[in-house]
Formats: C-alpha cells, sequence, structure tokens
C-alpha cells in the first residue's frame, strides 16, 4: 500500500510537471506565432517634384500575424500629414498588406524586412485647383527590433514607398512622382 501511494504521487508530481512545461512552451508558441499589433511615430521626407518637397511627422499603426519565426503577414494604416507650401499643398494617408522576414540573432534582438503593397489617397489644392485622388504603389522596408519581454517589442525601421500624385483638376492634369522615405521608432505586442 504504501508503495502504491508513494508511486501514485510521483505519476501525479510527473503529470504536473509535464503540464506545467507544456504550458510554458504554450505560451512561448504563443508568442511566436500569432496576431500581434503595434503602431510607429516617426519622420517622414516627402521627396518629390517641385513643390512637393517637404518633411513631416508620420503615424502608422499596424496588425500581422506571425506563421512562425520568420514569415508574417501585415498590415497597416498609415497617415502621411499634410506637405507642400503655401502654392502647392497635398495630404496623404494610405493602408498597406505585404509579407514581413524576420531574422532573429540574439535571444532578444531581431533583423527584419517587409515589402508589399500600398493603396492611398491624396487631397490637393494646388494654386487654387483642388481634388483627390486613390492610388496604389509598393513599399520596401528593413528594422530591427528588441523584445523587452517576449511579447512586448521596441522596434526602429527605415520603409520606402512608391507614390505618384495625380493632379487631374490641374488646367495641364501633370503626374508628380513621390518617394516618401519614412524612419520611425515603434512598439509591438503580440498576443
Amino acid at each position: 500500500m504504501k508503495n502504491t501511494i508513494i508511486t501514485l504521487a510521483g505519476l501525479i508530481s510527473l503529470a504536473s510537471f509535464s503540464t506545467f512545461s507544456h504550458a510554458d512552451d504554450l505560451k512561448r508558441d504563443v508568442a511566436e506565432n500569432g496576431v500581434y499589433v503595434g503602431a510607429n511615430y516617426g519622420y517622414l521626407k516627402v521627396d518629390g517634384e517641385d513643390d512637393f518637397d517637404d518633411d513631416n511627422d508620420v503615424l502608422q499603426s499596424i496588425v500581422g500575424y506571425r506563421f512562425n519565426n520568420y514569415i508574417a503577414l501585415e498590415g497597416s494604416y498609415i497617415d502621411f500629414g499634410s506637405y507642400g507650401n503655401n502654392l502647392s499643398s497635398a495630404e496623404t494617408d494610405g493602408y498597406t498588406a505585404g509579407l514581413k522576414v524576420t531574422l532573429p540573432i540574439a535571444d532578444r534582438v531581431e533583423l527584419y524586412a517587409k515589402g508589399g503593397q500600398l493603396w492611398y489617397s491624396t487631397d490637393y489644392d494646388v494654386v487654387g485647383f483642388s481634388g483627390n485622388k486613390d492610388d496604389e504603389g509598393v513599399f520596401a522596408g528593413a528594422g530591427a527590433a528588441f523584445k523587452v519581454t517576449d511579447r512586448f517589442l521596441i522596434n526602429a525601421e527605415y520603409t520606402w514607398y512608391d507614390a505618384e500624385i495625380n493632379l487631374d483638376n490641374v488646367s495641364n492634369g501633370s503626374d508628380t512622382e513621390t518617394d516618401f522615405k519614412q524612419a520611425s521608432i515603434g512598439v509591438e505586442y503580440r498576443f
């Protein structure tokens, strides 16, 4: 009887340890793959033709899904803000969808690259002629992230967006090749 009690106690202890160990693995797996959200704030250089060269603040909200430690799909909303001068000004915001590839280089540090599609809307006013134009372009970026915890990260990144602002209501209907260059810092939380 005494051996049976000791054996049962041992089996219960082993099962409890195994369950807690599995729960830790499950928590770690959830942090490595699954849904994440984030936000970035930074500097935006609007590199365009003539009057559309400018710089200002940029705000970005992010949602993504990590399939594993290396691959994620990511979408975002970006407020590029207002740029230009008194004669020619514009305001742009947009959405992105892309692929993010991550390379863990240390226990708490990750490097990443991302790229994909940008859909954006621009309200413009050029010498009294105003309008709105929806368009699309591409983007590419790279950055580094530091894990404060397994779920909370701080990152720094640089992203380039290719945009073409079509000024339909202006007499010559000109197109303005514009690049948005974003340098930002941000946070990410993994559920």
